[in-house]
């Protein structure tokens, strides 16, 4: 089997690339190394995997590229990241990245004969409800416009499937986190401030709540979604581990063995209050459910952080 992965040198990319070539797909990879965070950061993203004899990279952006690559599978990662950057003079980047890339891919792969389209969707289309937890029937009324983003490249995804068979399926993650995750996330901030004593700064009282989901449960997910019989559905994948963000520190701080120095501030436009997910349609049509819970994946991610923090070093993050 041959599969493209968009982002793969991306924090869930490269995870999943490494997860396809372990099992035998030939993997095409394609990344431009956006300046969203540090090029470096995603190039040791790939050494595990460059030189594998089953992998192809191709370094180009996705939406400069006419003929995208004869594959079995699409796993379509590539996206503009961020809630608080996606307002005001950036928006044309998530428009682009986000939305019109997708509606490209999607464009191009409904006369082939794919047998899944995976896109990456987030937990960012719910925004704030009234009724926790999320499940894929409730009223979608995203807070960001990264969220706004996100969902319409999910409408594009059914509309595809609805008009033209394309076989896609839309994988809603809730706050993903483990080894490689991007900077500008919670967990890493608060390990990395942590670690080196430094300030955390924290929006709002803290008591706001995220369900964090680790990354080899969300690569599984993609994994069981390829390779199943369904097709044209939205999934919920959510670890079960929503906790306030004042919990997950002291977590991290018994982790560390360091006290945290915290600053709390005002909310921030586009932040979901909370979220929690209901990962029963999950559960029944994929057969999947997340493994590992918040204090296993906080072990996992810190101590990969120990090895590696000297990425980060020379950053003012």
């Amino acid at each position: 089997m041959k599969a493209l992965v968009t982002g793969c040198a991306g924090f869930i990319g490269s995870h999943l690339t490494e997860r396809l070539l372990n099992e035998g797909y030939e993997v095409i990879g394609i990344d431009c190394f956006t300046d969203y965070y540090p090029k470096h950061i995603k190039e040791n993203n790939l050494h595990t995997f460059i030189n594998h004899d089953n992998f192809e990279f191709i370094n180009k952006d996705l939406l400069s590229v006419d003929n995208y690559p004869d594959v079995d599978y699409v796993f379509h990662h590539a996206a503009q990241a961020g809630v608080r950057a996606s307002w005001g003079k950036y928006f044309d980047t998530y428009l682009e990245n986000n939305i019109s890339l997708t509606q490209k891919l999607l464009e191009y792969y409904k006369d082939s004969n794919i047998k899944k389209f995976v896109y990456a969707s987030s937990s960012s289309v719910y925004g704030d409800i009234d009724e926790l937890p999320m499940n894929e029937e409730s009223l979608l009324k995203p807070v960001s416009p990264y969220g706004v983003t996100k969902l319409a490249a999910e409408h594009l995804c059914s509309l595809y499937y609805t008009s033209y068979s394309v076989p896609t399926i839309s994988l809603r993650y809730f706050t993903v986190f483990g080894p490689r995750q991007r900077p500008d996330m919670a967990i890493f901030k608060f390990v990395n401030r942590i670690f080196n004593g430094k300030e955390i700064t924290v929006y709002g009282n803290g008591l706001q709540t995220r369900d964090f989901t680790y990354v080899a449960d969300v690569v599984e997910a993609n994994v069981r979604a390829a390779t199943g019989d369904i097709v044209g559905e939205v999934f919920n994948i959510g670890g079960g581990n929503s906790i306030t963000v004042n919990e997950l520190i002291k977590q991290i701080e018994i982790i560390v063995g360091k006290k945290a120095k915290v600053k709390y501030i005002d909310t921030q436009k586009g932040d979901m209050k909370d979220t929690k997910s209901d990962v029963t349609k999950a559960r029944k049509l994929l057969n999947w459910k997340a493994k590992t819970d918040i204090i296993e994946g906080l072990d996992k991610y810190i101590e990969w952080f120990r090895k590696n923090d000297y990425l980060y070093k020379d950053l003012d993050l």
